[in-house]
């Protein structure tokens, strides 16, 4: 089992997450964040620092998102030669993007 990056992150991409993530599993594209299932080690670690709470271990993950968990295990192997975030970059913040608090 691994955590999943889901709907809330999409316009938003923040990478809060990122940084604290001891295992530098995550990955971007132009709309969102994924977690690379292969490589997480369910530490929670990301979850309290996702502003817009789109990050869920995958058991978790709403009815209406499960389609995500899929989805971030094929974009991490697309992404996988340019799209992992090893440091804090500015957020997206398109007009999907709805920030919690």
């Amino acid at each position: 089992m691994a955590h999943v990056v889901t709907a809330p992150c999409t316009d938003c991409r923040y990478t809060d997450c990122c940084v604290v993530c001891p295992c530098e599993c995550f990955y971007q594209d132009e709309k969102m964040l994924y977690i690379d299932p292969e490589h997480c080690i369910d530490c929670e670690a990301c979850i309290p620092e996702c502003p817009v709470e789109a990050i869920y271990y995958e058991s978790n993950v709403p009815a209406q998102w499960q389609s995500y968990i899929q989805l971030n295990a094929d974009r991490c192997k697309v992404l996988a030669s340019n799209g992992l975030i090893l440091e804090k970059q500015p957020a997206l913040e398109g007009p999907g993007c709805k920030k919690i608090g």
